[in-house]
């Protein structure tokens, strides 16, 4: 039997309808009026034979977890993915740091936390992309500017894990005069377990006695998070 071999054509975005090309769309529409499968198809440019480019985005982002699968993903095995390959899976996590690093910058060197908001924004897309739990510290000036992020812990995140010397270490080191917790839960939901609120109480208290303000502990999840202080979770009654 004659040996066959996949054929070489690829079905490009230019060779889409109009109205289909993710690219005509961003430019008339903006890019907050694409999927993350339009913007994926947009970095990959060209699909594969029996698939159009937004297939190939679509399928690839279902079988691998999203966007923040595919963040977790080596280089290596994002090329091993069909439809992908070596310049595909380079272009596609350049994107992704690019987009991580553009998660922490700010206009100021010392951004100010006014609400959990702020530090949400700082932290949450990094975070929501970890495979495992970890515990980071805000470390904040009497304006609450930004001294530095600390991470603490990795791994089981909870008060039998956790100690509290570590996470206020560098807080006394900096002469922070308050921090705020973050800790990401990998399976995305970001409800505050009974571990959780007893870390955070145990810190605020360590917190009093140490002069250095819990101002409060955000559970990252994937796309939501949550505030355990807006919870009145684990930290005492005002």
């Amino acid at each position: 039997m004659e040996a066959t071999t996949e054929p070489k054509y690829r079905l490009s975005v230019k060779e889409m309808a109009p109205d289909e090309r993710p690219r005509e769309r961003l430019k008339l529409r903006g890019p907050q009026s694409l999927s993350d499968g339009d913007l994926l198809a947009i970095i990959l440019n060209t699909g594969i034979v029996g698939e159009t480019v937004t297939d190939v985005s679509q399928r690839v982002l279902s079988q691998h977890g999203g966007l923040r699968g595919l963040m977790q993903m080596e280089v290596a095995e994002l090329a091993r993915v069909r439809g992908l390959g070596d310049a595909k899976a380079v272009r596609l996590k350049a994107a992704l740091e690019l987009g991580r690093r553009l998660a922490t910058l700010h206009p100021d060197q010392k951004p100010q936390v006014t609400a959990p908001d702020d530090v949400a924004n700082l932290l949450s897309i990094e975070m929501a992309a970890l495979a495992q739990e970890q515990l980071r510290v805000v470390l904040l000036d009497t304006k609450h500017r930004v001294l530095g992020v600390r991470t603490v812990y990795q791994g089981s995140v909870n008060q039998a894990q956790v100690r509290v010397a570590e996470v206020f270490r560098d807080a006394v080191r900096q002469n922070a005069v308050a921090l705020v917790a973050v800790h990401n839960h990998p399976s995305g939901d970001p409800t505050p377990s009974a571990a959780d609120v007893a870390l955070t109480a145990e810190l605020a208290r360590a917190g009093a006695l140490l002069d250095i303000d819990l101002l409060d502990h955000l559970v990252i999840g994937q796309g939501r998070w949550v505030s355990l202080r807006r919870l009145g979770l684990g930290f005492p009654a005002s």
